[in-house]
């Protein structure tokens, strides 16, 4: 019998929860828990940690699961690094669902760095009005440059003061605009932007509006996860679920 486990957070993975639901898969929809409001999905759904490797394993047996999605977000490497060897303890398959990373396109100054160490590092000397688009889980790493005033956009308010002394805060949930994202870039003077490469249309407006501005962006690669399967769509998925359910017309677009 088939039993599936999502692990979510991103659009992908609520369009992968919308296909399953539709094709009436058995499956359950995990959020770790970082976002106070996360959008409803059409399946059942767990929040918070396995508790690691261990505990994952154990909740895949306990659940009487059978196939496991990881569509979290690409910088979720810990998740993704625990999924592997716990499917692989477990014997279970494990199919990531990930959108493909951003490429420069003409007219983009990108200077890539490997983590967040390279991004404080690529930061210019001068007092400079930065763009963080990071979300707020490594942001004390940017404590080693107290000199730039930071705008920052989150998904939930602030719980706690910010370890930034000279941040501004907009709360607001994607996707955005071009049109929208420039016009955040010129009222608040920004002059450089640091991003992830998260990959995505819902986020990409940050890096379209700085082209459309000729603002430099420093992007932050992508954190390396152990080899596993990788499908870019939801048909992929669905096919890789088994036939039957692939040829449900909810997986056809019909």
């Amino acid at each position: 019998m088939r039993r599936v486990l999502l692990l979510g957070g991103t659009t992908e993975a609520s369009q992968m929860a919308r296909v399953l639901a539709e094709a009436g898969v058995d499956a359950i929809f995990s959020y770790a828990g970082r976002t106070a409001s996360p959008a409803s999905q059409p399946l059942p759904v767990r929040v918070g940690g396995f508790g690691g490797v261990e505990g994952l394993v154990a909740y895949l047996h306990t659940a009487g699961i059978s196939h496991v999605i990881d569509a979290t977000h690409p910088f979720a490497a810990r998740m993704s690094c625990n999924a592997v060897e716990a499917c692989a303890v477990a014997g279970l398959p494990l199919l990531a669902f990930e959108r493909p990373p951003w490429r420069p396109e003409k007219g983009d100054d990108w200077c890539r760095v490997a983590d967040m160490a390279g991004a404080v590092a690529a930061l210019p000397d001068a007092p400079a009005r930065v763009f963080l688009a990071i979300g707020r889980q490594s942001l004390d790493a940017f404590l080693a440059c107290p000199r730039h005033d930071y705008l920052l956009r989150l998904v939930d308010p602030p719980r706690a003061v910010l370890p930034l002394p000279r941040a501004t805060v907009i709360v607001a949930r994607g996707p955005f605009t071009r049109e929208g994202d420039m016009a955040l870039m010129q009222a608040h003077g920004i002059t450089h932007v640091v991003a992830k490469n998260a990959g995505g249309m819902g986020a990409r407006a940050k890096l379209e509006a700085a082209r459309a501005r000729g603002l430099p962006v420093i992007l932050i690669d992508r954190p390396v996860v152990p080899p596993r399967p990788v499908a870019r769509t939801t048909e992929a998925v669905m096919i890789w679920l088994g036939g039957d359910v692939a040829a449900h017309p909810a997986c056809l677009g019909v």
